[in-house]
């Protein structure tokens, strides 16, 4: 069985496995007792092997890596809170106990096959022998030869080399968890006074902005890219009629298709924050994130709006923000958009209400951190632009949603899911725009990129990790500061403008708008 979905095939299935030929020999060997608990902890352990295999495929499918069975269990929940989200209480249950009792059987009836089979040699053992021998000949002769079939190597030995890679896997990790502690005590700005930090743009109305999902493939995909990339180069002119003009370019995530939280984190942090362990590494620490910088200034009054978060979330201090205005803060009354509690348009009105429209008592300038849901997954149904006069308490919604797409049908059709997806893209990108040149200032400058690339389903099983992020403000200062960065003018960056990773962004900000480096070597 391979580990990803595009390696399924009929030659996978046709294979010599060294295991099995290995098992034939010792089996029969054993006294009857020995024998059925070997074969019944055989079957366990293969069935444990397919489940990991699996996950592995789902993984590779979703989020473009494979399982990691020390960090990724936690990550089963939220999968199971994204499905009620998307497809309904009942569709889940019924999902969650089809999974369970799937894995049920194939332990249960691995194990009584393998008992089976090892009573059936024993009892045949002259033509168990024989067959074991042959077996074991074509086995060695084939691996001998490199022989194929349909490119696929007849001799196999995947079980074995699935349970060393996983075996590898557990240890890499473990190992990676001690090391990543020691770099993240490693800061350039960790001891800069709060006095040189963002001198540059002291007195602006800092905004960063996160789209959900928003990655290369909107922007160069045949199927997505000319409706977004028309949106983008249309609202890149009507931000100009305002005002404002754009710098972009691209960031290599340190996710895909999914984990947000680890985007949002690495370009934040200035740390490759590619696991959920590193993460929590990280938000235990005192490792300072871009918009604690602001904070630590004394200069910004720094909030968070939060329509993705639904629980508790206490990020919200290693972020630096005073105020964090989660999904039930907002005063929502209008319909959930499958995973996605609001459309943009409606938490862009709110931000603007609660927030934007206020000056700090004290005169302080203001430092934003918003993350966009409309475009999570499963792209159905989708919001449409509305009167911002007409939001009220988002009741409006109500039918659009109800006359929208119905997710399970997106979500089984790929072509469908690519046109969708590129549409919500279009919705959010547009909903912004139309938030910045209808509220925005001439001390406004906005930040906005994507914390990820879509799933392999709708980006391609061998799409890049980068994510476009632009840079918009009216002053011409604050792009004059990135004006070596090689940036492409405008919301679209070009296929060619510069990749960073994301993890190199906070350094780069923070070194062009004049904050000065004061190591932090832990």
């Amino acid at each position: 069985m391979p580990n990803s979905v595009v390696g399924l095939g009929p030659a996978k299935f046709l294979r010599v496995p060294g295991e099995a030929v290995i098992g034939a020999a010792v089996l029969p060997a054993l006294p009857r007792r020995p024998r059925v608990a070997l074969a019944v902890v055989s079957g366990v352990a293969l069935a444990g092997m397919t489940v990991l295999n699996l996950l592995d495929m789902g993984f590779n499918q979703y989020l473009g890596r494979p399982f990691n069975p020390v960090l990724d269990w936690s990550l089963l929940g939220d999968a199971q809170s994204y499905l009620e989200d998307s497809l309904g209480r009942t569709a889940t249950l019924a999902a969650t106990a089809g999974v369970v009792v799937l894995v049920l059987l194939l332990t249960v009836l691995l194990a009584l096959s393998l008992v089976r089979l090892s009573n059936l040699l024993a009892r045949h053992t002259g033509a168990a022998t024989r067959g074991t021998l042959i077996a074991g000949v074509v086995w060695i002769t084939c691996s001998s030869l490199g022989l194929q079939m349909a490119g696929v190597p007849i001799a196999s030995d995947r079980t074995a080399a699935a349970l060393r890679v996983q075996a590898r896997r557990v240890s890499d990790t473990l190992k990676d968890e001690a090391e990543f502690r020691k770099v993240a005590r490693v800061d350039a700005f960790g001891n800069t006074p709060g006095s040189q930090l963002v001198p540059d743009l002291r007195g602006k109305d800092m905004i960063f902005t996160f789209i959900e999902s928003y990655g290369r493939s909107a922007i160069e995909d045949p199927i997505m890219a000319p409706g977004v990339d028309k949106t983008l180069d249309a609202r890149t002119k009507v931000l100009a009629k305002a005002g404002f003009h754009a710098k972009s370019g691209w960031l290599t995530s340190a996710t895909y298709g999914g984990s947000s939280w680890l985007g949002h984190s690495t370009t934040m942090s200035g740390l490759w924050i590619s696991n959920q362990q590193r993460y929590r590494t990280v938000m235990a620490s005192d490792h300072m994130s871009l918009t604690d910088a602001f904070k630590r200034t004394g200069a910004f009054d720094t909030v968070g709006v939060m329509p993705g978060v639904q629980k508790g979330w206490p990020e919200q201090k290693w972020y630096g923000l005073d105020k964090v205005y989660n999904a039930f803060q907002l005063g929502y009354k209008g319909p959930k958009f499958s995973w996605s509690t609001m459309p943009d348009q409606y938490a862009l009105q709110q931000y603007q209400e609660r927030v934007h429209s206020k000056k700090p008592a004290d005169g302080r300038s203001r430092m934003s951190l918003l993350i966009l849901t409309s475009s999570h997954q499963p792209w159905a149904p989708i919001p449409k632009m509305v009167g911002w006069d007409q939001l009220g308490d988002g009741s409006i919604f109500k039918g659009i949603q109800a006359a929208g797409n119905d997710p399970a049908d997106v979500i089984a059709d790929t072509t469908k899911s690519r046109q969708e997806y590129g549409k919500t893209i279009q919705y959010s990108v547009t909903a912004l725009t139309e938030w910045l040149k209808r509220y925005g200032t001439d001390d406004t400058v906005l930040v906005f990129l994507g914390d990820h690339q879509p799933i392999a389903r709708v980006s391609g099983n061998h799409a890049s990790r980068d994510v476009p992020v632009a840079i918009v403000a009216k002053d011409p200062k604050v792009l004059d500061k990135v004006a070596d960065w090689g940036w492409t003018d405008g919301l679209r960056p070009a296929h060619d403008a510069p990749v960073w990773k994301m993890s190199a962004f906070r350094d780069r900000f923070l070194t062009a708008y004049g904050s000065t480096p004061h190591p932090k070597k832990g």
